[in-house]
């Protein structure tokens, strides 16, 4: 399957080193909930615990999260599906061929990724919300007007 691209123009308006924080805090909510150290217990999927041994889904969605924010912050955009690497790696995490050591590990190299790009990517460290608001009534007037 060939993917993708959606080009936005000037995606330097939409993307900024703060980026970073987001999907950082998103990959750490996923493995606390993973480590059951947030959320209800009953979030957790008993039926993979019990195969696996941890919640892979969870893991799954942790380092996902971790790929597609560094791929955000050194190439300016996100590629789905994803490539076919890190997408293979994912599934094998996700189906239990990987051990919770290896996504915590994983994870945290990413995570350790993003705050160095937090600081370091090509990117503005805000995004340029005038910018952004302008351009979406601008699309919005466009696509009013066709109507």
């Amino acid at each position: 399957m060939a993917a993708r691209t959606s080009r936005i123009p000037h995606p330097e308006r939409f993307v900024s080193r703060q980026s970073a924080f987001r999907f950082a805090g998103y990959l750490k909510s996923q493995r606390e909930q993973m480590l059951g150290l947030r959320g209800k217990k009953h979030t957790n999927r008993p039926e993979l615990i019990d195969v696996y041994g941890f919640d892979t889904k969870f893991a799954y969605h942790m380092v996902r999260l971790g790929i597609q924010g560094v791929q955000l912050l050194t190439e300016g955009k996100i590629t789905l599906p994803m490539p076919a690497g890190d997408r293979a790696w994912l599934t094998e995490l996700r189906n239990g061929e990987h051990t919770q050591f290896e996504a915590l590990d994983r994870a945290a190299e990413l995570e350790s990724q993003l705050m160095q790009l937090s600081r370091t990517a090509d990117y503005p460290k805000q995004p340029d919300r005038a910018q952004i608001d302008s351009w979406l009534v601008s699309t919005y007037r466009e696509w009013w007007d066709t109507k």
